[in-house]
């Protein structure tokens, strides 16, 4: 990190399996979100994994957050499927 300058939106990717590669950890903090930062970075990384070799890269989020999804569907992301994960302790 360049000194004097603050981050404003971070994301990163999991191991390529499979051909796939999974973008996670897309954040922005408060006082720097609806400005697109997000929505560059996410796409920034998708971009490099396809330009790395994936065949695919995959982007879980939560259904119930409806700023994230309309964000990842206007930089291209769509949805597949559902998922439920269940504990059994």
């Amino acid at each position: 990190m360049t000194p004097g300058v603050t981050p404003v939106a971070m994301a990163g990717t999991g191991p390529r399996v499979a051909g796939q590669v999974r973008v996670a950890g897309v954040r922005t903090p408060p006082g720097h979100r609806g400005r697109g930062y997000a929505g560059a970075v996410a796409a920034e990384v998708g971009r490099a994994a396809l330009a790395a070799g994936a065949s695919e890269v995959l982007l879980f989020t939560d259904p119930a957050n409806p700023t994230g999804n309309g964000l990842y569907r206007r930089i291209a992301y769509r949805p597949v499927a559902d998922f439920a994960v269940y504990d059994f302790a």
